[in-house]
């Protein structure tokens, strides 16, 4: 995980899910997706997408494109649906990984600074303080 990380950063030069989404020419829809779905990836005809839901915060909606970005770099082939329901309370394999990696690459050029607590740097890097147990 940490060198899929270390190389999307080398290569796109960032770590803003959105700019590397858009280099590996997947596209980010923001779309209703009705009460329960934060966000989605899909994989149809060789072309990705990730869809993220348009009512969500600017917080939520980075953090849920660099989730859905660990989808498409950790769990090839798998179509995946970011549902509440199974996500935040009783999340599976697939979407722990894909929330730790989602939580390193948002974090990945931070410094921690001496007595800083975890959850002022979640909030220094706009990453949502729910996803602290990730880190």
């Amino acid at each position: 995980m940490d060198q899929a990380i270390n190389k999307l950063i080398r290569k796109f030069k960032t770590n803003d899910p959105f700019t590397i989404a858009n280099g590996l020419n997947i596209e980010a829809w923001f779309e209703d997706l009705g009460v329960g779905t934060r966000g989605l990836y899909y994989n149809k005809l060789r072309r990705r997408y990730i869809v993220i839901h348009c009512a969500l915060s600017d917080e939520w909606q980075r953090f849920i494109c660099a989730h859905e970005l660990a989808h498409d770099r950790l769990h090839p082939g798998l179509s995946r649906f970011w549902l509440d329901e199974h996500s935040l309370f009783n999340p599976g394999k697939y979407e722990r990984q894909a929330n730790k990696f989602a939580v390193k690459l948002l974090l990945s050029k931070t410094e921690i600074y001496p007595g800083e607590t975890l959850e002022n740097v979640f909030r220094r890097n706009y990453i949502p303080v729910e996803m602290l147990q990730y880190y």
